[in-house]
């Protein structure tokens, strides 16, 4: 096997590879990347924009099996050169390819427009694109759709595994701060008054969302050690060919359960903030039946992971955009 991974140096990546290499006996001789300006010790690295078709062809050179992972956020400079010419040209190098064999899409749930929708029923692989506003959610639909549409015209052998909000490390405390820290979104701070928001980060009190109802949220999760298994699974496996999988949670995020997990465990008072969102839940059991695949991070694991998790001084959060 001959591994191309493009993001091999974002959360997900660089835990796939040592995934890969330390559990499932991979070597790093066996995984290339293909990275912008970024290098990664004791791997075999192609340089260059995934939109040059050249870079395309030389990452695709020899290689037998590709997990797509490279995007974009809210970035409409470069989300359409990134998510969409990109992929284009990784696609055609892998039809054309004398030894591709496998592609694998790592999607998103803003294909579905996660908590922006009501769909009134479980979140499946059948549920219809809905992106959200912003050109991230609207990339997401692009990409499940061109890849789709390869399978159809060249038969080729692709997947996409479609994942929600992915948490790491210490994400999920960090998703919960009323400060100018918060992990992605929705911006506590902003739904509340100034002198709300500093008490809250004073005392420590979470967001215990609303949705449109009035009821706590839910909201969909994934933790990245559920997600590269998952992957793991997938890789050079046939029964995932021309399929999309919901990778995710058993059960999504409660904003209500969260709230009374902290108050008991941590004596962390809640705030409830309402919203206009709506309660979603996706359903896994697709890629459950066919591939064996079992998440193990529950809600209360997911969160204690995230309060007890200690930071290495080398190691220091970065602040990502609010979305």
């Amino acid at each position: 096997m001959k591994l191309l991974i493009t993001g091999a140096t974002g959360k997900v990546g660089t835990r796939l590879i040592a995934h890969l290499h330390a559990d499932l006996g991979l070597p790093r001789s066996g995984m290339r990347a293909l990275c912008h300006n970024r290098t990664i010790a004791d791997m075999e690295i192609v340089r260059g924009s995934i939109a040059d078709r050249a870079v395309a062809r030389a990452a695709m050179d020899g290689v037998t099996h590709v997990v797509h992972m490279a995007t974009c956020k809210e970035t409409p400079d470069d989300v359409m050169d990134v998510t969409v010419k990109g992929l284009f040209w990784l696609l055609e190098e892998f039809r054309l390819s004398p030894t591709a064999q496998q592609f694998i899409l790592l999607g998103g749930d803003a294909a579905v427009g996660h908590f922006f929708y009501d769909h009134g029923a479980p979140v499946t692989e059948a549920t219809p694109h809905m992106a959200y506003p912003g050109c991230y959610a609207l990339s997401k639909v692009l990409e499940e759709v061109m890849v789709k549409q390869f399978v159809i015209q060249y038969g080729i052998p692709a997947c996409c595994l479609r994942a929600p909000w992915i948490m790491e490390k210490d994400d999920f405390k960090y998703s919960l701060s009323f400060g100018d820290d918060v992990f992605g979104g929705p911006r506590w701070k902003d739904m509340v008054a100034p002198a709300v928001a500093e008490t809250c980060v004073r005392e420590g009190t979470v967001p215990l969302l609303l949705d449109a109802h009035g009821r706590p949220l839910k909201r969909n999760f994934v933790h990245v050690d559920d997600l590269v298994k998952a992957i793991g699974l997938a890789l050079d496996n046939k029964a995932v060919a021309g399929r999309t999988y919901n990778i995710c949670m058993d059960e999504p995020v409660d904003y209500g359960a969260v709230a009374e997990h902290l108050l008991q465990t941590r004596g962390l008072k809640s705030i409830r903030i309402p919203s206009a969102y709506h309660s979603n839940w996706m359903d896994n059991s697709a890629f459950k039946f066919d591939v064996g695949w079992r998440p193990v991070i529950d809600l209360p694991r997911l969160i204690d992971l995230a309060f007890d998790y200690r930071r290495d001084p080398g190691d220091p959060r970065k602040i990502w955009y609010a979305g």
